[in-house]
């Protein structure tokens, strides 16, 4: 069994899965939305600051939390999928 105490240094250089890569995106183009409306050089309305604010948060916490996922298959997590011929784990597989 793998070991599975992962810090977050390892856990975000850690592949992360195809579906939050997409909203780990989804997460920066909110981000650079909501601080082009909170940094606008002219007068925005005092509601469209405050949706910027909030665009801001959103897009950092759904960038920052998106970026931590771990695939089940390297955090040591057996997969449905079939591993070669015998069905067993590599690494089992490396011990006989």
């Amino acid at each position: 069994m793998k070991n599975r105490n992962m810090n977050l240094v390892n856990r975000m250089a850690a592949p992360t899965p195809k579906w939050f890569r997409i909203a780990r995106n989804i997460g920066l183009g909110l981000t650079a939305v909501g601080g082009a409306l909170v940094a606008a050089p002219v007068v925005l309305p005092a509601a469209v600051i405050s949706i910027g604010g909030y665009l801001l948060l959103g897009g950092t916490i759904l960038g920052a939390v998106s970026q931590t996922a771990v695939s089940s298959e390297e955090y040591g997590e057996k997969s449905g999928k079939n591993r070669g011929k015998s069905g067993e784990d590599p690494d089992q597989e490396a011990v006989k």
